[in-house]
């Protein structure tokens, strides 16, 4: 039986503390993660926008809003 099946077969409490050790360890490692160059290049880009006015600031809830808009 592979792991997935394991889990599936877990009553609902154990699945609950499998998905909050894993988050555990996903969220206590960032020192361990390394950003694809690609993301350092579009940060870059961004950047660069904005200073040159073609980039705005938005509210971090706006951004969201646009997002869920863009989509649905």
């Amino acid at each position: 039986m592979n792991l997935l099946q394991t889990i599936d077969k877990l009553p609902r409490v154990e699945k609950i503390k499998v998905m909050e050790f894993i988050w555990k360890q996903l969220t206590t490692k960032d020192s361990e993660f390394e950003s694809p160059a690609w993301h350092k290049d579009a940060l870059a880009e961004t950047e660069s926008r904005y200073e040159s006015g073609k980039e705005e600031l938005i509210d971090w809830s706006e951004a969201k809003e646009l997002l869920r808009k863009q989509f649905q």
